[in-house]
């Protein structure tokens, strides 16, 4: 893989997991708060590899792409 595609991959993946992992600690950070550690971690990595990978970057994508369509016509 080129290192462009790559950039703009790992860009993507942040877009969407930043905002993620926020919104997941404010919702249950106070409940995880009481779990050790590697709990905690494994919580929120089961919960949110698969929203990434199967529904975040794919709903980012397709916006990218309705908006570039968009500004192309």
């Amino acid at each position: 893989m080129k290192t462009k595609i790559k950039l703009i991959a790992s860009l993507k993946i942040w877009l969407v997991i930043y905002p993620s992992i926020t919104l997941f600690f404010y919702l249950f950070g106070q409940s995880l708060a009481r779990l050790p550690m590697y709990q905690r971690t494994f919580l929120l990595t089961v919960s949110l590899v698969p929203w990434v990978v199967f529904v975040g970057v794919p709903l980012l994508d397709s916006i990218i792409l309705h908006v570039s369509k968009k500004y192309n016509t």
